[in-house]
């Protein structure tokens, strides 16, 4: 099953955007939940995850900036993404950790 994210767009320097990703129930609560995102020309990272039990981690040049939660009455999980810089600029996607197949991720574009 691919998740779908959503939110994505552009901002300018500073700016903030919050990415959404529903997920089925099944999915949603038995599964470690990630953000990953992919610039141009580089490899996939993954920027953030949570656990199902509300755990969470976030790479190093994301803390202090972008927070990952979930909301399990809506069985989504979101990624607030504050004082965004260009190098953020990417396309997000949300998947479980370790990933299965992808879904259609989100555009991030943020300009100086």
């Amino acid at each position: 099953v691919q998740l779908q994210a959503s939110g994505g767009g552009q901002v300018q320097a500073g700016g903030s955007l919050r990415l959404s990703c529903a997920a089925s129930e099944s999915i949603f609560t038995r599964n470690t939940l990630a953000w990953y995102r992919q610039a141009p020309g580089k490899q996939r990272e993954m920027v953030a995850a949570i656990s199902s039990s509300g755990g969470t981690s976030h790479i190093d040049s994301v803390k202090g900036r972008f927070r990952i939660s979930r909301d399990n009455t809506k069985n989504t999980v979101y990624l607030q993404m504050n004082n965004l810089n260009p190098e953020d600029t990417a396309v997000y996607y949300c998947n479980t950790l370790p990933p299965a197949s992808w879904g259609q991720g989100t555009l991030v574009t943020v300009s100086s």
